[in-house]
């Protein structure tokens, strides 16, 4: 069984390595990085699980980290570590997105327990994203696409995140400035033909159950039909 990735964001090297051990000796893959930059590169090139932030960090601190991972992905767990304890604190660490918080300083035991909470939750919650469009069954959670019995696709993490949104809304309009904020974090003309590329790209995809069309509602957006 594949081991959980945890993307591990702290800047005390002492105390970053103390956690990053005592998570390997739970069987948890763990990637530290010591500021908020590395920690987003490291999201955008790696594939973890579960992502425990410290609040206060150089370059990047973990509020401002949370919210540019949550403009492009909403389900994975964040965990805020913080020596803060201010009641305005917390409240925005939930309002970003954070999923809990943890404050300085903790047991390990604390915290292991409290990655697995999410994890389950997480795992409980996506057992249920396994969707059916026309012939094709779209896993979000494994991000692949089948038609019939046919061979599995791979979709990219945008991919699927797109086409996600597009089923959720399937017959509706899905607007272009919110997905793009949501997925691609801002609605220029760049990532505007960025989504166009990955709207060609589903459809072709799709294409081998012709009742599906991904149509472009001029002005507004795309609408699934299916």
């Amino acid at each position: 069984m594949p081991k959980t990735t945890i993307l591990l964001a702290e800047d005390e090297p002492a105390l970053g390595q103390i956690i990053k051990e005592s998570l390997e000796t739970r069987d948890f893959n763990v990637i530290l990085c010591d500021n908020g930059e590395k920690a987003f590169e490291k999201y955008q090139s790696e594939t973890p699980e579960i992502l425990v932030l410290d609040v206060m960090m150089p370059k990047k601190d973990g509020f401002t980290l949370a919210k540019d991972i949550r403009a492009i992905d909403d389900t994975i767990p964040i965990i805020f570590l913080t020596a803060k304890s201010q009641t305005q604190d917390v409240v925005e660490g939930f309002t970003i997105g954070g999923n809990d918080y943890l404050k300085k300083p903790f047991s390990m035991e604390e915290l292991i327990v409290r990655i697995n909470n999410l994890l389950n939750r997480t795992q409980a919650q996506k057992t249920s994203e396994v969707l059916k469009i026309g012939d094709y069954t779209f896993d979000f959670p494994k991000q692949t696409l089948q038609f019939n019995a046919e061979e599995k696709s791979q979709l990219t993490h945008r991919e699927a995140h797109l086409l996600f949104h597009l089923i959720k809304n399937k017959n509706q309009v899905l607007e272009r400035s919110i997905i793009l904020n949501k997925l691609w974090g801002n609605d220029d003309f760049f990532s505007a033909r960025s989504m166009d590329v990955f709207i060609t790209k589903l459809r072709k995809k799709l294409s081998k159950d012709d009742t599906i069309q991904i149509i472009n509602v001029r002005g507004f957006g795309y609408k699934l039909i299916g």
